[in-house]
This record gives C-alpha cells, structure tokens and sequence, in this order.
C-alpha cells in the first residue's frame, strides 16, 4: 500500500509540468475544475477525484500508472532499494543502477515517484534530486534520506533513527574530526542496532569506523579492539578490499604512536602497494635510518598515477626531508609543509592533518614560532598525546 505522501504526489507532478510549461492554474483547469481545487492538489492538500486527475494529466499529455502491476512491481522494488540502502548491502549502490535505470522512467509518474526522486540521489550521486518543493511530500524516512544527501546528517537522524543514520552521524563526526567521543557513541547505537537487525557490512562499517576513530587519535588498545572484531566481520564477508584498507590505518596508527618497527613489518609486506602505502613505508624507513629504501620507495610512488595529487605532495616532503638534512632551515619546506597541513583539513578526513601535526609543530618551534605552536594546539580540533 502507498504511502498517502505518495498518493499525493500526482499533484507535484502536475504542478511540475504546469511550470515547465509556464502555463497559469486557470488556464490549466479551464473546463475541468475550480482553480482552488487545482491549487488544493498541486500543495497536496486535497488528492483529487481520479477523473479531474485524469483529465489535468491529459492535458498536460503526462502519463501516470497507477495500474495494479505497476503499484505491484514498484512496492517490491522500491523497499528492495531501501533494504540495500539502508543496510548499506551493497555498499556501493551502483550496483543498483541497471534495474534502477530500467524501471524509473515509468515509476517516476506514479505513487512511487517520491521514492524515485529520493533513490535516485544514492544510485546516481550525480543526478541528486535539489527540488526543495516536493520535501511537502515526503515521510520521515523519505526526508530522512533526502538529508543524508545534503549531508544533514543530525537533522536525518533525528528524523529517522535507524543503524544507518546512526552510522552517518557517526562517519560525519569522524571525518570533519570535532568530535571522536560523539562519533564512537554514534557508531556505537549504528553497530548494535545492525547488529540486532542482521545487517552485517553495517556492522562491519560500524567497528572499522570505530577503530579508525581511536587510529587518528593513536589510542591503539582501542583501535585493535574494535579492528579484531571487524576482521572477523571481514572474514565472514570475503572483502580483502576492506581488509587491506583496515591493515594500513592500523599500521598508520603504529607510525604515528612511534612504533615504527612495528609499521615497518606492514608495509614492507604489501604485495602491490599502492601510492599511500609506499608514503608510509618511505616515512618508517626515515624514522629506522633506512634512507635508501626510502628514496626507493618515493622513486616508485613517483612513477604512479596518482589519483590524488595531495598524496603526491604528502611524498614530496618525504623525500625533501630525506634529501635536505637542514629542511628545518629551508622556508620552501616550511611553505610546502604547511600547504599540505592545510589542505588535508580541508580535503581529507582529519585524521590526516592530525598526522602531519607533529611535523608542523617542529617546523613552528625550530623556527621560534611558538605563538603560532601554541594555538594550532589549542585550536587543533582533535586533542592528541604528542
């Protein structure tokens, strides 16, 4: 059954066309219905006798299904796109795009259109529906989506409390890094409400979330913690994609804490590393004194195809380091040190900032800049034991 949102919905489409066509309300209704009954439609304030409809839709020469086989097919299709959306089962929602694009045209013009219109935000990003007019229409679960694409990830929550707002609340405080306690509770409530619901690569996100959490503030006990859970999570699923993923943020987390050995076992290790790990692997080799396989690793990154050009510069001030012993003398370092810090807050979870800070903190003090020391502490948004 849908939704009365839905039923309503024949009247933002009709208001839609009427627009496009730059058409007035009497013009429309002329011969058909009083203009405060079309206006009553169109704000969805009434859902119109199906034969005023028929006749508004005539005119407009719009097409609408409402017949049995479509409602049919498009409620099992549109809670199958929820389920996979919800559960983040696939998390890559492309996955849905072929049946997506060959059943949308038709459910787009009728009761499920509004599921149309918010769906199609998650399997096309690209074509995200910005149509503040038909947020009127929809349920909490529709606007709840619909905030989730507009990274209004709180308002979505409070909207819908399910795992997977739960989750993006929580991938939301992690990435903007303003607070790791607010994003642990947030992943915490995601992880036992999937877990109660089933809904496994949920739970795994919850837990790799969770450890990434404590990586980016080097509390390793509790990274492992959460990493050993979502390992078996991992396992169970066969994803080796998400399992390299989890390695290097929980090696990344042993270089940043010190444990460059430690790091230095991983990365050494990788079979096919790509750009990032072979940035890691040349900052443990400057860390042990293993300057030539340093300069190795660096001469390899170099010859990649970066898809971030930020990782290349992250490899330049290796290597510049590694070439200039007295890089703290050198403003050109200074200038590309402090670049790369920058744009890591801006572009990058804030994790990577919170790497580089030790480093931005030696160029301040070495070059008696300490007033300048002082207040990227205060002001840094992640509180480190540096």
């Amino acid at each position: 059954m849908e939704t009365p949102g839905n039923r309503l919905f024949v009247g933002a489409v009709i208001r839609r066309e009427r627009l496009r066509r730059d058409w007035s309300q009497e013009g429309l209704c002329r011969g058909i219905c009083t203009v405060s009954y079309l206006s009553e439609i169109e704000q969805g304030k009434a859902e119109g006798s199906g034969e005023v409809l028929r006749l508004l839709l005539e005119r407009l020469d719009v097409p609408w299904y409402e017949d049995t086989e479509t409602l049919t097919a498009g409620k099992k299709w549109v809670e199958c796109c929820y389920e996979a959306v919800l559960s983040c089962d696939p998390e890559d929602h492309g996955d849905l795009a072929p049946e997506f694009d060959a059943l949308a045209p038709r459910l787009s013009n009728s009761p499920y259109g509004l599921d149309v219109a918010v769906l199609r935000g998650f399997v096309h990003p690209e074509q995200a529906v910005e149509d503040t007019e038909l947020e009127e229409y929809l349920d909490r679960r529709q606007l709840a989506l619909w905030r989730v694409q507009q990274q209004s990830y709180r308002e979505a929550l409070d909207l819908y409390p399910c795992a997977y707002t739960w989750l993006r609340a929580g991938m939301d405080h992690y990435f903007r890094g303003d607070s790791y306690t607010a994003a642990v509770e947030c992943l915490s409530q995601a992880y036992q409400r999937s877990s109660e619901q089933g809904y496994v690569r949920l739970m795994l996100l919850s837990k790799i979330y969770m450890g990434n959490c404590y990586c980016g503030q080097f509390q390793l006990e509790q990274m492992e913690e959460q990493y050993r859970v979502a390992q078996r999570l991992i396992q169970a699923l066969g994803d080796e994609s998400t399992l390299r993923v989890m390695k290097y943020n929980q090696a990344s987390g042993y270089l940043g804490r010190g444990e460059y050995q430690k790091a230095y076992a991983y990365f050494s290790t990788v079979d096919q590393p790509m750009g990032m790990e072979l940035q890691k692997l040349a900052l443990c080799c400057e860390k042990l004194g293993l300057i030539g396989e340093a300069l190795e690793a660096l001469d390899q990154a170099d010859r990649m195809n970066w898809s971030m050009e930020l990782g290349r510069q992250m490899c330049h001030l290796v290597r510049y380091r590694l070439e200039h012993p007295d890089y703290l003398h050198h403003p050109e370092y200074g200038t590309q040190l402090l670049q790369v810090f920058q744009d890591c807050q801006t572009q990058l979870p804030i994790s990577y900032a919170a790497f580089h800070l030790p480093w931005v903190l030696e160029w301040y003090t070495a070059n008696r800049q300490y007033r300048n020391a002082y207040e990227l502490l205060w002001n840094f948004p992640v509180k480190l034991d540096l």
